[in-house]
């Protein structure tokens, strides 16, 4: 075995705000890559790739500050146009200006695509490169060079696909990134080329990027990996255009508890991260409103579930039957005739992820267990609304103070022409709580339902009104957990401390959506009072 101190050091970069953001059916806000950017920062990678400053509003103001407080926050564009200086290429600039730490060009290394896509020559192409790469140094970032198309174009034309990759090193890239664009490569011809590419540019120089159109983007990452490169490009879930990128969240814990690599190489995902990289699967999904793949490797509901028989029974005399790694290392767990002590076991570590403290023998955690299941049952999802859950776990637990007392709520919606003759639709919420026995009412009109509903909520909160002035209602998802009249509906909303940016997430579910969509409003108001009167305002009572 390697010892730790002579082990490789394998980088990973992220591309799902990039690369991610092309898949069918996504569309990033700014506060969705705001707060995407934050969970890859728990996660560990090494660089996250923001996207292309000047291609949209978004990626530009995304770009008007330094997102990442460890990863390398790195801007994704094209080389220099043919034909014009560097400084006479308004996008090159925009990527030199932005508040990012290293730029990731784009170069066509197939001499098909120079012709028909460029429209230029082979040689302004490797100039294009050169100088780019050149410009980026000089600005004090750190340049990458994704050759494009990289394996087609050197199976056309190895010679003019290497020249492309040795143009880029010889400028100055800190790394030159091998594509597989379209996802047709196949394990052994990665190894094989890669392994060709390495006699010209150094391994610890090189990357990976593959796609999954065959399936085989994280094979092809591994394979390359084997041949020398040492940076892997991915995203979280496998996110990306057509059939998605290398999955990142097959590849972490691959590279990390596989001997084959973890003997000989170090990745920056430390053991804590591994652990909860289930989790920030789960939470991603749910940000992006989609139901999580149950049955992807690692971190799926069944990706360590196993049906009762002569497997379950061979199992639970040896987990590794069945277990190709220990559930608990990727924060998932064994599903099979699970017993309550495991279920205790993982709820007692989310608690102490959360910070409440309770003794693996209290009672109340069978409640609490209970509670739980039974909750998520009806539809509640707790992976990505960890503010929900830590306020059921302290209601169980008897430590939520009682603020106040919704006593009821109203909505009307409107739909009429206004004094002009347009067509408009009005949404007014009535709300009435009970504050040290006074009864308060707020009436409030919004853009729509919920947006009414958060404003009568939020407006008068007697003594706790100054406590929630930087609340902020930044996003709201909804999904229908069932078809027909009788729809279940689950309501997932992100709210943020514009005075400390702490963002977080709460949940509703009822066959009602605003009833749903209230649910999850109150659980944001209480979870922030909460935080704001820790140690600093008695509550007015105690839940009972």
């Amino acid at each position: 075995m390697t010892s730790q101190a002579t082990k490789e050091r394998l980088y990973l970069f992220d591309t799902t705000l990039r690369d991610g953001a092309q898949t069918n059916g996504i569309d990033f806000s700014l506060e969705d890559k705001i707060a995407i950017c934050e969970l890859l920062e728990r996660v560990g990678v090494d660089y996250v790739e923001g996207g292309y400053p000047g291609a949209n509003p978004t990626d530009s103001a995304f770009f008007e500050k330094k997102r990442t407080k460890k990863a390398a926050f790195t801007a994704f564009g094209m080389t220099k146009r043919a034909g014009r200086s560097v400084s006479n290429d308004p996008g090159l600039r925009l990527l030199l200006d932005a508040k990012s730490d290293a730029i990731c060009y784009v170069a066509k290394s197939w001499d098909y695509h120079v012709k028909v896509a460029l429209g230029t020559t082979n040689e302004e192409n490797l100039e294009g490169i050169r100088q780019s790469v050149e410009a980026a140094v000089e600005a004090g970032k750190e340049a990458l060079v994704d050759c494009e198309h990289f394996f087609d174009g050197y199976k056309a034309n190895p010679d003019y696909a290497l020249a492309c990759a040795k143009v880029a090193y010889e400028a100055g890239a800190r790394w030159v990134v091998l594509c597989d664009t379209n996802g047709g490569t196949l394990p052994h011809e990665v190894e094989e080329i890669v392994t060709t590419v390495i006699e010209h540019i150094p391994g610890d120089r090189l990357g990976i990027h593959a796609h999954n159109d065959t399936e085989q983007a994280v094979a092809n990452s591994l394979a390359a990996v084997r041949a020398g490169v040492r940076q892997v490009q991915g995203t979280l879930n496998g996110l990306g255009e057509r059939c998605g990128n290398a999955n990142l969240t097959s590849l972490i814990p691959t590279l990390k508890l596989k001997p084959e690599y973890a003997d000989r190489f170090e990745i920056g995902i430390t053991d804590a991260a591994l652990a909860d990289l289930t989790n920030v699967s789960h939470v991603f999904d749910e940000m992006l409103n989609r139901a999580p793949d149950r049955h992807a490797p690692y971190v799926g509901a069944s990706a360590f579930a196993t049906k009762a028989g002569i497997h379950a029974s061979a199992l639970l005399k040896d987990p590794k039957t069945y277990e190709h790694v220990e559930p608990a290392t990727v924060g998932n767990k064994r599903r099979v005739l699970v017993s309550d002590q495991a279920g205790k076991s993982n709820l007692l570590a989310e608690l102490e992820r959360l910070g409440i403290a309770v003794d693996k023998g209290d009672r109340r955690l069978d409640e609490l267990l209970r509670v739980v299941k039974e909750r998520e049952s009806t539809g509640y999802a707790y992976e990505a609304a960890d503010a929900s859950f830590e306020l059921l776990a302290r209601r169980v637990l008897g430590e939520v103070p009682k603020f106040f007392d919704i006593k009821s709520f109203r909505v009307m919606v409107e739909r009429r022409f206004n004094a002009i003759g347009e067509l408009i639709t009005v949404s007014e919420a009535v709300v009435k709580v009970e504050i040290e026995d006074r009864m308060l009412m707020s009436v409030a009109e919004g853009n729509g339902p919920v947006n009414a509903l958060d404003i009568a909520l939020r407006k008068d909160l007697g003594p706790y009104q100054p406590l929630i002035e930087d609340l902020e209602l930044v996003d709201y998802k909804v999904r229908i957990l069932n078809g027909g009249t009788g729809a279940v509906t689950r309501v997932l909303i992100e709210s943020r401390d514009n005075g400390t940016g702490e963002r977080w997430f709460t949940v509703g579910v009822s066959s009602n959506i605003v009833d749903a969509s209230f649910q999850a409003l109150v659980d944001s108001v209480v979870y922030l009072l909460i935080q704001k009167t820790r140690g600093e305002v008695r509550p007015i009572a105690a839940t009972a």
